[in-house]
């Protein structure tokens, strides 16, 4: 009898997303399977129950999708599982917190290609300014980008300290000097967009961080971006289906819906390379923006 895909998600939060059950059984998963309220100390044995339950050829078929809202905790959870792995007795682990590592390598990609082709160029060296860059798809973001040469900026709007605190993080996890930047007046968000080659948007759904009067202020932005799909548009003028369109600040835009199809993709095939692959893989937020450029041809 053929044995069936097993996908089993993990949750800190009460539920798992309808989004990413949706994704991983068109991707190739029989059965999904959720566990919700996981707290870190419970995924060894969460693993080693399902690394043991089946044979060693058919543990390929078994999978774990990491959930939940917080990038820390889930790659915490991806290293735990790593550890208690029991060779040959070894299955694949996909995080992807809140979508959040799938989306931030979908509007990088989206950005590096636009550079490479409309520009000729790259992010060494480029001035990056993120917006809702203490969230988990905007840290995601800046840690990306400052790990291939950007110099990142991370904007938040509850003080210079809570912003810090997230930068900091960053650098010790992660290695990368991110920029903490001040937005909680009006007057502080707009200050960083004088010196913007790129400007990221990944704050909260449905809310308006830069007016196109503050945008008017961006004289060198090469390409606007932003992963927000209900109206208002958190940068003004970005339209949904943007796709390196002329921004009226001078820079060419790419929308939500154009960086959020290749997040679909991305998030579906990283997926169906759990569902066929003959060895165990572990797919963090590098693989995603790699499987990203594989989709758009980088």
């Amino acid at each position: 009898m053929t044995k069936k895909n097993i996908l089993h998600m993990i949750s800190p939060q009460g539920n798992v997303s309808p989004f990413d059950v949706n994704m991983a059984c068109d991707a190739g998963y029989d059965l999904v399977i959720p566990y919700t309220n996981v707290n870190l100390s419970d995924v060894k044995g969460l693993i080693q129950d399902a690394i043991f339950s089946r044979s060693v050829s058919n543990a390929k078929k078994t999978g774990i999708f990491i959930c939940g809202k917080d990038a820390s905790l889930a790659l915490d959870m991806l290293d735990t599982a790593k550890k208690s792995m029991v060779p040959p007795f070894e299955i694949s682990v996909f995080p992807d917190p809140a979508g959040s590592f799938t989306t931030a390598a979908a509007m990088v990609a989206c950005t590096e290609k636009t550079l490479k082709e409309k520009f000729e160029t790259n992010f060494d060296n480029k001035n990056i300014i993120i917006y809702g860059g203490k969230g988990i798809v905007g840290g995601i973001s800046a840690i990306m980008c400052a790990q291939n040469g950007a110099k990142c900026t991370i904007v938040g709007y509850d003080g210079i300290k809570n912003v810090q605190k997230k930068a900091d993080e960053y650098k010790t996890r992660y290695g990368v000097n991110i920029i903490p930047g001040d937005g909680s007046t009006d007057e502080l968000n707009s200050s960083f967009l004088p010196e913007a080659d790129i400007i990221f948007c990944a704050a909260r759904a449905g809310t308006q961080v830069i007016s196109m009067e503050q945008l008017n202020k961006a004289k060198n932005v090469k390409i606007l971006a932003d992963v927000n799909a209900v109206p208002p548009a958190g940068l003004e003028g970005v339209g949904l289906n943007d796709d390196d369109s002329e921004h009226p600040c001078g820079g060419l835009s790419i929308g939500p819906l154009t960086s959020g199809d290749i997040k679909v993709k991305t998030q579906y095939k990283m997926f169906e390379k759990m569902c066929v692959t003959d060895t165990p893989l572990y797919l963090n937020f590098d693989e995603a923006l790699k499987t990203s450029r594989e989709i758009l041809k980088l």
